[in-house]
């Protein structure tokens, strides 16, 4: 997975030629000493490049072409140090297909009370130069964030950083390719969705490969191969295998060895597979699946694309930052009015990123699918926060669900449970939040994290220009409904003035 590092920011700021060559000196030095700032910021996870100062509509509508066809670029700073007339912009913002942050700060923190004079107040006029970018914004209906404060702060630098893993988020669904083994599971509605639309709306492209392709694949693995995959299991995990066993465990590294080569082979970043299509496979691909989501790549189960498509999406913003990111499914209430909570699992494609400890490997039977005894890795998640995001297809539109929650431990051990498995409370409670998730429309699969925020995914959804529903420790059923018919409201509206 390529690492946010190396990526680039473009650190942009405007201005004009009215104030002269001595203040547009200085915006220069101040505008790279931001820049510099950021780029060696532990906050800032992308590298920053800095930009000279625009004076001009032609040097702004040149960068921004310059930034469209720059594939390292995935989005701007933009700052307004001085006054930057809007209409400058109008034909560059026009162009641009990068999201941007808007940073309205100023390069002094304090008004120096004492000595501020005019030549003061010429150089440093962000106060009313951000509000001039802002219209031009807004008027031109450009979704972007904006970020409030001065730019030393950390608050103001975790902002503009989890706004750049939402950019290299948007970025990589863009160019995403994704592999559906087989087809959804009979007669789920949520897993379906428009795939046209979906690549119209992402730059994703979704496409199925019948199993045999991937058996054909499977089928060419070595021995060899699978000898050192099965001693990277021995060493990776606790390895609790009866020799009874050993052939199950063979034939997961057997499949783990060909589907990785088949996700190579054809550029693919996220995948799926689906239990009633599994012919020419001797057990349903658990463990495969497991240790590929650990490696990177987005999964979703039954056919769920879009699912699979969210999980790659979440982990490549997550990158560098504690916690994992997993395909997800709510299976389970504990409803114990004093404790009310949720046992999430799945069949076994849960991803040990998100694993307490040292996963333990087991072969177990399933009791689904009809196949030979499969390979998983079980485990328990630590306590903390985390979320579960849903991306689901309204029909004349996508939406993005997000409900934060608290991740606790089990009440007990699970000793019988031979699955990946993670116990959370979602925010407010449960009775609220799994009814608002129900009234949105959520799917029972989700990207679970504990290594995003709800920003991080807001962020994200505004520049795929998506809804977004959040379901957090303020929300209200009243109000959740009031958010959602509002919201179906504007995208007839705003799709119908398309």
């Amino acid at each position: 997975m390529k690492k946010l590092n190396n990526f680039e920011i473009w650190f942009v700021t405007g201005s004009q030629h009215l104030y002269g060559p001595e203040t547009l000196k200085q915006v220069d030095v101040d505008s790279k000493t931001i820049a510099d700032a950021f780029d060696a910021s532990a906050d800032i996870p992308c590298r920053i490049v800095f930009k000279p100062v625009l004076k001009t509509p032609d040097e702004i509508t040149q960068l921004c072409r310059d930034a469209n066809a720059d594939n390292n670029c995935i989005g701007l700073i933009t700052w307004m140090h001085t006054f930057s007339p809007a209409k400058m912009w109008i034909a560059g913002l026009g162009l641009l297909n990068k999201p941007f942050v808007h940073l309205h700060t100023q390069f002094n923190r304090d008004i120096p009370w004492d000595a501020i004079d005019m030549d003061f107040m010429n150089l440093n006029q962000s106060a009313h130069g951000g509000r001039e970018f802002g219209f031009i914004c807004t008027r031109l209906r450009k979704n972007r964030k904006v970020v409030v404060g001065h730019w030393k702060e950390s608050k103001v630098q975790q902002r503009i950083g989890a706004w750049m893993r939402a950019a290299a988020g948007w970025n990589e669904i863009q160019n995403m390719k994704v592999c559906r083994f087989g087809d959804n599971m009979r007669e789920v509605a949520v897993t379906e969705g428009d795939k046209v639309e979906a690549q119209k709306q992402f730059g994703m492209a979704v496409n199925g490969f019948g199993v045999g392709d991937l058996v054909a694949v499977i089928n060419k693995v070595t021995d060899a191969d699978i000898d050192k995959l099965v001693a990277e299991y021995k060493d990776q995990y606790k390895f609790n295998v009866s020799k009874d066993s050993m052939n199950s465990v063979r034939g997961s590294a057997r499949i783990e060895a060909g589907m990785r080569a088949f996700l190579e082979q054809g550029g693919f970043k996220a995948f799926t597979t689906t239990f009633e299509d599994l012919h020419g496979l001797e057990q349903l691909p658990g463990l495969a699946v497991q240790r590929l989501m650990a490696e990177g790549y987005g999964f979703g189960a039954e056919g769920d694309w879009k699912t699979a498509a969210l999980v790659r999406t979440m982990k490549v913003m997550a990158d560098g930052l504690d916690g994992g990111t997993s395909f997800m499914e709510d299976y389970t209430y504990h409803l114990d009015p004093k404790d009310q909570k949720v046992l999430g699992a799945h069949m076994l494609e849960v991803c040990s990123s998100i694993s307490d400890g040292k996963p333990s490997l087991e072969v177990h039977p399933l009791g689904i699918g009809g196949k030979t005894d499969p390979v998983r890795v079980v485990f328990n998640v630590a306590p903390g926060p985390g979320l579960n995001a849903s991306l689901i297809d309204m029909g004349n539109r996508f939406r993005m669900i997000v409900n934060t929650v608290d991740v606790v431990k089990p009440n007990a051990d699970l000793p019988k449970l031979p699955v990946a498995r993670v116990v959370w409370v979602p925010k407010p409670n449960l009775e609220i939040g799994a009814a608002a998730w129900i009234l949105a429309g959520g799917a029972h699969h989700t990207g679970f994290t504990k290594a995003l925020t709800a920003e991080h995914m807001e962020d994200f959804t505004e520049m795929a220009g998506i809804e977004y529903l959040l379901i957090d420790e303020n929300t209200t059923i009243p109000e959740f409904k009031k958010d959602a018919r509002i919201n179906e409201i504007y995208y007839m509206l705003a799709n119908g003035l398309k």
